[in-house]
């Protein structure tokens, strides 16, 4: 068996397990380092035809730790698929009543594999664990991937929350 095929077959007998993880955690880094360097390269060749300096993305992942994301007002999930690190979504309390979701990323060679909507559920059950009625997150229009997930899973754009850098669609979801 090829490489390749045993890979596929490894994945098609595998499952996904979502658990909170510390955010200074190696896997949480790591998973960090892969969502902003897919992130910010994608908006790069974009926007200036050229992937993300490796000094800027030094930058920006030091300035973004992920302290807003752990207990008591926070969670950092992490999506495992057949045991490995595949994905991380977080949730953080804005104010008491309303959370809101970040870092949703699965690993691009997981993906079409169900993690999205799993770590979709799980973020949201941890919003409603630290009381969130409500769960809102900001998006870019490139990430037409990350803008489908969140419509067909019952997020509704909203008006802006934030007036963050990158942040051009808003989206709301009443936890039931």
């Amino acid at each position: 068996m090829t490489t390749a095929a045993a890979r596929d077959a490894a994945y098609a007998s595998a499952s996904w397990t979502v658990a909170p993880e510390p955010y200074d955690s190696p896997v949480a880094a790591a998973l960090w380092r892969a969502y902003y360097t897919e992130v910010s390269d994608r908006w790069y060749l974009l926007h200036e035809g050229r992937p993300t300096d490796p000094a800027e993305l030094e930058r920006e992942v030091a300035a973004e730790s992920g302290a807003d994301l752990a207990p008591p007002d926070g969670a950092l999930l992490v999506a495992r698929y057949g045991g490995e690190p595949g994905g991380t979504a977080g949730v953080r309390l804005l104010e008491p009543g309303l959370a809101e979701l970040k870092r949703v990323f699965v690993r691009e060679e997981l993906r079409g594999l169900g993690g999205a909507p799993v770590l979709l559920a799980a973020a949201e059950d941890a919003a409603r664990a630290l009381g969130a009625g409500r769960i809102v997150l900001d998006t870019r229009t490139d990430l037409v991937e990350a803008r489908a997930l969140y419509r067909r899973h019952g997020y509704e754009e909203t008006e802006p929350y934030t007036a963050r850098p990158y942040a051009e669609h808003w989206y709301g979801k009443k936890l039931g």
